[in-house]
């Protein structure tokens, strides 16, 4: 449950890093995701999902 909250905590800094760094490109960035279209975001994330598992795999192996 610690290594669970620590990657949800690692989640949180990267994403304040992305909107502190570059606000302008992450509005760009979520305004082209709302024209995409269901499947398409569906799609993407299934494969984020797949490539995070396995480079935690990776990591702690």
């Amino acid at each position: 449950m610690k290594d669970l909250f620590a990657a949800l905590c690692l989640v949180a800094v990267l994403e304040g890093l992305l909107l502190f760094a570059a606000p302008l490109a992450w509005k760009r960035m979520a305004a082209r995701l709302l024209d995409l279209p269901g499947p398409a975001l569906r799609s993407f994330g299934g494969l984020v999902l797949l490539a995070g598992l396995s480079l935690l795999w990776w990591v702690r192996h």
